[in-house]
């Protein structure tokens, strides 16, 4: 492809909008455009990018057993009904209405409607077992779109579904999509770790993230320095350090003059954090619940999901008329005494806490020597705390090391979830029916385009992995009204070209400064820059990676690019 035909509009300046790396690269770079929030349009070289990543991921998951098809990504309202996910997958899901007032969704995902179409095919176990996969357009209506094509409300994914006869099979194909993963991660390129995930409104009894570890990653992983354990942050399990015992004292009310905090109460008492009392007051689904932990943690919220069933959308910070409600006061919330209609959840360290200090739902005023089981009492959950790094993992002497990422890929154990609400079976040898043990698997393609970004640049711009890089090599003349350096650069292209080379050839009658710069800023891997020596036949051949430079022939040149792209081909 010639430049002067390329449709690459560069920027000279990073976009102001743009957050991350990724981001400001691939909009400089014109490889994205800005079509609305959180919707972009891919531009020649971004698409190029998307459909290597594409075609990998299929090799792969063909590779691995798998067979792709096409769904619409438009869904019926009927079969998300059915499975009680219209309602409560929540504003994220776009909606809409056709002319003849039949509801539908721009799906998700579609865990619902691979289902439905195997339940109206698959009915022996003679089928068994199937595994299918999409690569389609998502929509999900970000509350708050960012990070560029990292978290978008349009992006495209493979995501991929199996059908088993019970838990050992299902658990057989699960294996084995985390082997094609792996395979898909590692042809990528990419610098990742698997970690084990929170299942959240998929559901199922188990589940893996891959995140592509990125300093701009809004994930956070926690785990282990020997690797014998990963986790999501939020799924990481915590072992409270608790403060010493204490001999149970006398309940007493004191007074504490604008200590609505936990740092300013701990200080204004000297006494360690540990042993006040945190509320966090919530309405859930139109329900006050008040949640209990200590005072030198903080909730994690998808493990009070996850205790509660609810999703996540469906809870909010109660306002100050409602903690007024509830016979209490903004920043002296207790549970000593409170109203009997609230509900109160806490963390099971509190349980083993003597001595307690708790808001006397009053202003200014707290409880001390308060003690669970005596003073009050609630639901009890084992574990409601966000890890911290250094906390000692359970059941190891080893500390939680933290690290930033982006997901790129998951992989759930779905069991009999969607089929049991969807009613989809399969008839035994014996003839009994049986719902079919399913799995969920997903990639997120534009995703990795960014969180390639992220592990791959310089303060120049991109640096493309050879496998996935829009093209594998640039040729730049830099005189194009020279005619040694223009059939040179001319004559090195046709033979590019006929050795099935992807090749660029910078052609544009421009100031070499400018190609340079736009060379590096789309992060073409292999380099052969044509200029003075042209009518010697030496050009000059770098890598985009090193930036080290060096005169050759034009067929050593040739050579060299025919040899690294043999090897680095994925």
């Amino acid at each position: 492809m010639r430049l002067s035909k390329l449709y690459m509009p560069t920027l000279r300046e990073d976009p102001a909008d743009a957050e991350i790396v990724s981001h400001k690269f691939l909009l400089r770079a014109g490889f994205i455009r800005k079509s609305a929030s959180g919707i972009y349009t891919y531009l020649p070289l971004g698409y190029r990018v998307v459909r290597k990543i594409e075609n990998l991921v299929r090799e792969v998951m063909d590779e691995f057993g798998s067979q792709e098809i096409l769904m619409s990504a438009i869904q019926p309202r009927e079969i998300w009904e059915t499975s009680g996910r219209w309602e409560k997958y929540g504003p994220e899901m776009f909606k809409l209405r056709d002319r003849h007032d039949r509801d539908f969704c721009l799906g998700p995902t579609a865990e619902e409607y691979f289902t439905t179409l195997v339940k109206d095919e698959v009915n022996s176990y003679k089928d068994l077992p199937l595994n299918l996969y999409q690569i389609q357009t998502k929509y999900r209506d970000e509350k708050r779109p960012r990070f560029g094509i990292n978290r978008s409300r349009e992006f495209s994914m493979k995501d991929a579904y199996t059908f088993d006869e019970n838990p050992e099979k299902m658990q057989e194909a699960y294996m084995n999509m985390y082997k094609a993963y792996e395979k898909v991660f590692d042809k990528l390129a990419l610098n990742y770790k698997i970690v084990e995930g929170d299942n959240g409104a998929m559901g199922g009894s188990g589940s893996h993230e891959f995140i592509a570890l990125a300093d701009t990653g809004e994930g956070v992983i926690a785990f282990s320095e020997s690797g014998k354990y990963a986790a999501t942050e939020e799924k990481a399990p915590i072992s409270y350090d608790l403060p010493p015992e204490e001999e149970i004292k006398d309940i007493e009310k004191v007074y504490t003059p604008s200590c609505s905090t936990i740092e300013d109460l701990s200080k204004f008492l000297n006494i360690s954090k540990k042993r006040c009392a945190k509320a966090i007051d919530l309405m859930i689904a139109d329900k006050r619940v008040i949640v209990f932990i200590p005072g030198d943690r903080q909730l994690n919220l998808i493990k009070l999901v996850s205790f509660l069933g609810v999703a996540e959308h469906n809870i909010q910070m109660m306002s100050d008329e409602d903690i007024k409600a509830c016979d209490s006061y903004p920043g002296f919330t207790g549970p000593y005494k409170i109203n009997k209609d609230v509900k109160i959840i806490v963390d099971k360290s509190l349980t083993k806490i003597q001595n307690l200090v708790v808001g006397a739902n009053e202003k200014d005023y707290h409880y001390i020597n308060v003690n669970f089981k005596r003073d009050f009492e609630g639901e009890i959950c084992d574990d409601l705390l966000l890890v911290e790094e250094g906390d000692i993992i359970p059941g190891t002497d080893e500390k939680y090391k933290f690290a930033r990422g982006i997901e790129v890929g998951n992989i759930f154990k779905l069991g009999t979830k969607y089929s049991k609400a969807l009613n989809a079976t399969y008839l035994d040898e014996n003839g009994k029916a049986n719902y079919f043990y399913m799995g969920s698997y997903g990639i997120g393609i534009t995703r990795s385009v960014a969180a390639i970004v992220e592990q791959n640049y310089d303060e120049n711009g991109i640096i493309w992995p050879l496998g996935v890089a829009p093209y594998e090599a640039i040729i730049t003349v830099i005189n194009p009204k020279n005619e040694d350096q223009l059939n040179l650069g001319e004559k090195i292209y046709k033979e590019l070209q006929d050795k099935k080379i992807e090749v660029l050839i910078d052609d544009r009658d421009l100031r070499a400064g400018v190609k340079f710069k736009d060379r590096d800023l789309i992060g073409i891997p292999l380099r052969i820059t044509v200029g003075k020596r042209a009518g010697e036949n030496i050009v000059e051949y770098s890598l985009r990676k090193d930036g080290e430079k060096i005169e050759i022939s034009s067929e050593e040149a040739i050579d060299n690019i025919l040899r690294e792209v043999e090897n680095g081909r994925l």
